[in-house]
């Protein structure tokens, strides 16, 4: 099958199993991994921060970031299709006591300030205090302009508010906007990165903040049952993707303009722009559940509902071969 529904799909390369299998391991509990350890270096070095945490998944990760800025009855602003606020349980308010503040992104996936700081709560007991805004780059596949996020600094600075980055896919950013991931991340006060979509690794998400930032996380984690023993042979496998596969994502990026070029040229199919390794398609003639069908019993995966548009996602699995088997499909599916 030809698997576009998410780059969460990807599979370990024959090298980063190898990575895995000859893993020096340690219980980590107790501080002895030394891959964790050098895994959490890494990740913390390459966006610029002081220290990191290794934990199981991103939800996680950005929880643990919620937990350490907010406190019970504090309130953190969010987008409103942001994964922290969507499609994380809503862990935050349910383990946290945090209350979530949505408000509507812009078409480039930024929250406008001005918008922003309408809804930051006064200093009254009638209301939640306001602590962090919390953004997401890249967020359905766009990449936040590099100026805002340097003006968000500054407007949470002058609030006194934090600010976090949920950016599992920001080294699809980086790779897109020429700018590194250090320079991305610099604004941001806490940072959860993704090792296991685009990067390739089974699992793992790695939380880089300061030093006393991550060590009061790592409670958290403890809390939520995060912490791993013998986690070198998963860490082994982040480290491998971080040192290898970072540079690829330009292959995902290219993959998906040219499966935006495809099927932009198929009557009845409207196709956005294309930034990352992200696809949105829209027909306003076909019902998406009926084409994904379609698609499926030609050998390929995506995600199709009634409402709503067609992501297709390019990863490590998809080649340009199988770029031009999915164009060829839709032309059949959208034909009958």
């Amino acid at each position: 099958m030809i698997d576009l529904r998410s780059d969460t799909v990807t599979k370990p390369t024959p090298a980063m199993r190898e990575a895995m299998s000859q893993a020096e391991v340690g219980d980590d509990v107790f501080g002895d991994d030394p891959t964790v350890a050098r895994l959490e270096e890494l990740a913390a070095g390459l966006l610029g921060k002081a220290a990191g945490m290794f934990v199981p998944s991103g939800t996680q990760s950005n929880l643990c970031a919620l937990l350490v800025h907010c406190g019970r009855g504090d309130e953190y602003i969010v987008g409103q299709t942001a994964h922290t606020y969507l499609f994380e349980g809503g862990g935050a308010a349910v383990l946290g006591g945090i209350q979530p503040q949505p408000l509507d992104q812009a078409d480039d996936g930024t929250l406008p300030l001005d918008r922003v700081g309408a809804f930051v709560k006064p200093d009254d007991f009638h209301y939640a205090r306001t602590r962090l805004l919390c953004l997401e780059n890249t967020t359905w596949g766009k990449v936040l302009p590099f100026e805002y996020l340097g003006a968000a600094r500054e407007f949470t600075d002058e609030r006194g508010l934090a600010l976090h980055l949920d950016g599992a896919r920001i080294f699809n950013a980086a790779i897109a906007s020429g700018k590194s991931a250090e320079l991305i991340a610099e604004h941001f006060d806490s940072v959860s990165i993704c090792l296991s979509k685009g990067l390739g690794a089974p699992v793992g998400s790695v939380l880089v903040a300061s030093e006393d930032f991550i060590k009061e996380a790592k409670r958290w984690r403890k809390m939520l049952g995060g912490g791993m023993r013998q986690s070198g042979v998963i860490a082994a496998a982040g480290i491998h993707a971080l040192e290898n596969q970072v540079n690829r994502l330009a292959d995902d990026h290219e993959n998906a303009r040219a499966l935006a070029v495809g099927l932009a040229g198929i009557s009845g199919l409207e196709v956005d722009p294309v930034q990352t390794n992200m696809v949105f398609v829209e027909s306003q003639k076909i019902n998406p559940a009926f084409l994904a069908e379609g698609l499926q019993e030609r050998g390929i995966l995506i995600s199709g509902y009634p409402g709503q548009k067609i992501r297709l996602v390019t990863h490590l699995g998809i080649c340009r071969k199988d770029i031009e088997t999915v164009i060829h499909a839709f032309q059949e599916a959208c034909a009958t």
